[in-house]
């Protein structure tokens, strides 16, 4: 989100991204890309920013959460003075979003353990 609100480059955005996946990946880590969106304020670059996540998903065939702050971005009781941040209220419906991706992600993880022999 912080490259979003500078106006940072998409294709360095995505450049950085795509590092960070592959270093991941080389590691043996599961990735898990985690989506955010801007303001419609933003004009067509939030579009484009947004588009950035799918396509990685795509190109690089990791699982997506389309956007972390869903049923939380449009309800200002749920973000600090700063209206940047999240509340503590607003943690069990972030980890709903994260969980849907997040729990197929780790019960194949828990199959292929049971199915590695001792």
């Amino acid at each position: 989100a912080n490259d979003g609100l500078r106006g940072l480059s998409l294709d360095q955005m995505k450049g950085n991204l795509k590092e960070m996946i592959r270093l991941a990946s080389t590691s043996k880590a599961r990735v898990l890309l985690v989506g955010m969106r801007l303001p419609p304020n933003y004009g067509p670059y939030a579009d484009q920013f947004t588009e950035v996540f799918q396509k990685l998903g795509r190109e690089d065939k990791v699982p997506v959460v389309d956007f972390l702050l869903a049923g939380v971005a449009d309800q200002p009781a749920l973000f600090q003075a700063d209206m940047l941040h999240p509340t503590a209220q607003a943690q069990p419906r972030l980890l709903d979003n994260v969980w849907r991706e997040l729990s197929p992600m780790l019960a194949e993880l828990g199959r292929k353990k049971s199915a590695t022999p001792p």
